[in-house]
């Protein structure tokens, strides 16, 4: 008979083990990526703690109490009713406590529940809408875009930014201009709709007529301009074909130096910015802050953690859902922007998992949308 109960002791409790996939939910017009969790339903009022928690330990840095959460907020419940719910919300593994006596702390998946359900994205102020569209505003290209950007993000988080160049793969042509620089010597410059520039020298085979480089010049917009620059190429090869055949030399080291420009500006770039500002969260990391600054430095690393370019939604990854060991302890808040209603890159925040989410999701969102308001009237 104790054996039997023994091995029904064993038995896993399904109600606990039970995982749901929590929907992907719209939060003031973002969708946030959910991860899957175990979980069973919670009523308000333990949700309502949970929230109080998250609030007070990401506000004081310090465990949360019982008694300090009925002080603090509205519950409507005695410290005897919280402290049963905390009981309950560290049974289910959305709280813990550091240390014996202490209060509780939030886990990644209490985090993770409070970005899902309970977080609301703190809107800017008006005053700080115009410092974002000031500041940007005097960008004179798109390095000091992307540096402007990457900056103001530091600032206003408080974390580690990271802002991606807008990727090629997903740009098009605004205007390829062609400029003689000497008889045999002319400058391509390749401009795209997200305002980047990218200029090249050629050294033609030989001398180059204004009237055979203007006809060049007029023929490569047309066929190139407002597409995707991966389809350039096919688009331009057959370009030589509707020139004198005294002339396709010229023409196909021109077209050979563009393509090797596209080619060549592939590689997705990125820029960091705030990395002293996790000397500010020493405490939140468990042995040391030396993996996530190493894992900073690769960028690899901090693209797969952006995500894919041409998601646009807004997503939010907690500790361990972070693949690279290096930064699981860490959320990184990330969103697409771009010039319209398609993402051309990813500019985000990394910090530790003690974090302002609402603010921070307010701040990021903003950041995003004045960038692709700058690109679209570049």
């Amino acid at each position: 008979m104790v054996s039997e109960r023994r091995a029904e002791d064993r038995k896993p409790d399904t109600r606990r083990s039970e995982s749901r996939q929590i929907d992907t939910r719209q939060i003031e017009g973002r969708q946030i990526e959910s991860r899957q969790l175990d979980v069973r339903p919670l009523d308000d009022r333990k949700l309502a703690v949970l929230r109080a928690i998250v609030q007070d330990y990401v506000g004081t840095e310090e465990p949360v109490g019982s008694k300090a959460l009925v002080e603090r907020h509205s519950l409507g419940v005695s410290p005897a009713t919280v402290r049963n719910d905390m009981a309950a919300l560290e049974e289910d593994g959305y709280i813990q406590q550091p240390h014996t006596s202490a209060g509780r702390i939030p886990t990644d998946k209490g985090y993770r529940l409070f970005v899902d359900r309970l977080a609301e994205v703190k809107p800017m102020t008006a005053p700080e809408r115009r410092a974002i569209r000031h500041f940007l505003d005097g960008a004179v290209d798109l390095d000091d875009v992307v540096a402007r950007t990457v900056r103001l993000l530091a600032q206003l988080t408080r974390q580690v930014a990271v802002v991606q160049y807008p990727s090629l793969s997903r740009s098009t042509v605004r205007h390829i201009e062609l400029v003689a620089l000497a008889p045999t010597k002319v400058m391509l410059v390749l401009i795209t709709n997200t305002g980047r520039v990218e200029q090249r020298m050629v050294d033609c085979p030989g001398t180059v007529g204004e009237t055979v480089l203007a006809d060049l010049r007029a023929r490569v917009n047309a066929r190139a301009g407002g597409q995707r620059l991966p389809d350039v190429p096919e688009l331009l090869e057959s370009l030589p074909g509707a020139f004198d055949a005294t002339d396709r030399p010229t023409v196909t080291t021109v077209l050979a130096t563009l393509f090797e420009a596209l080619a060549e500006q592939n590689e997705e770039r990125i820029m960091l910015a705030g990395t002293a500002n996790l000397t500010r969260f020493g405490h939140d990391f468990p042995l040391t802050i030396q993996p996530v600054l190493e894992a900073l430095e690769e960028q690899v690393v901090l693209l797969r953690l952006l995500g894919e370019t041409g998601d646009a939604s807004m997503m939010v990854r907690i500790g361990r859902e972070n693949a690279y060991e290096g930064l699981n302890s860490t959320s990184v808040v990330s969103v697409g922007y771009g010039s319209g209603d398609e993402s051309v890159a990813k500019l985000g925040v990394i910090g530790p998992t003690r974090m302002d989410y609402p603010g921070t999701m307010g701040a990021v969102r903003a950041v995003a949308r004045y960038v692709g308001q700058i690109l679209a009237e570049s």
